[in-house]
């Protein structure tokens, strides 16, 4: 599995959700709705999930295996903190 593309598409400095992301898998398949969550032990991420009718949450879509996991985790990461960077460099250059 190569993770081909991860889009932020929405960053948030306030609350514990930082950012909303869609990844594209191999060129052909996309997720999208991945939640950047800040936790207790850092940075995370919360898989798309829908609310079942016992008030527990599923997910929608989700890595099978922890390696799959982490490469998908740690790209996910990377494009956060990327963007990130980017938002308060152009933050920066706005208020010069």
């Amino acid at each position: 599995m190569e993770i081909t593309d991860v889009r932020v598409r929405r960053v948030n400095r306030e609350g514990k959700m930082k950012a909303i992301v869609s990844v594209t898998i191999d060129n052909e398949f996309a997720v999208h709705d991945i939640k950047v969550i800040e936790g207790d032990n850092g940075i995370f991420i919360a898989m798309p999930s829908r609310k079942t009718s016992d008030g527990e949450f599923k997910d929608i879509a989700h890595p099978i295996n922890s390696d799959s996991r982490n490469k998908m985790q740690n790209a996910i990461i990377a494009g956060y903190e990327k963007a990130l960077t980017e938002a308060e460099a152009s933050v920066s250059k706005n208020e010069e």
